[in-house]
């Protein structure tokens, strides 16, 4: 059962503190970045500038579109953004609904008891436009695209996987490279 509009509409939720991500040696926060698979060193993003956080979603009414197909990128061409709550799996049952993931909406399982993710944080949000060279490895699918609750999807040349994708057009449109598979690098 799924409500990707989320119980507060996107208003009403704390701020959580922002943890810094470490700026690419040499050089400043404001500087470009090429994000690069940690296993091979190939580059997986075209040169992205950092934003202080992750933008709200775009408001997108995807059961009047026309076609189907993913929603407005969340964070613009050519810049990324620092997720610093839990995103992706593993999903964990709440005693209380939430959302699953930021800008996800809520989501309870077969059972009824809301889920909420206990993934990794500190995931490299970007414009899926702005990856190079990855492949579609697996997904949890919906009507049109991926969605992250399947986790990692995404794969590098090499193999390794190394970002979840969300593409459903009931979802946020973005990519979310993983912390722990990616490095910054500069241009």
């Amino acid at each position: 059962m799924y409500d990707r509009r989320g119980p507060d509409q996107g208003t009403g939720k704390m701020a959580s503190p922002k943890r810094r991500a470490p700026v690419v040696e040499g050089t400043t926060e404001a500087e470009p970045v090429i994000f690069v698979c940690v296993a091979c060193e190939v580059p997986l993003t075209r040169p992205l500038t950092r934003l202080p956080e992750v933008p709200e979603a775009p408001y997108y009414a995807w059961w009047d579109a026309e076609e189907p197909g993913p929603s407005p990128s969340t964070v613009p061409t050519g810049c990324y953004a620092i997720e610093t709550e839990p995103y992706g799996v593993p999903l964990l049952a709440s005693e209380v609904p939430a959302q699953v993931m930021p800008r996800y909406g809520t989501m309870s399982d077969q059972h009824g008891q809301w889920l909420v993710s206990q993934g990794p944080r500190d995931n490299i949000v970007i414009n899926p436009d702005d990856a190079l060279g990855l492949e579609y490895h697996h997904a949890s699918s919906a009507c049109c695209g991926a969605t992250p609750t399947g986790g990692l999807n995404q794969r590098c040349a090499c193999g390794t996987l190394v970002a979840t994708l969300s593409s459903d057009c009931c979802c946020p449109y973005e990519l979310h490279l993983s912390a722990d598979h990616v490095r910054a690098v500069g241009p």
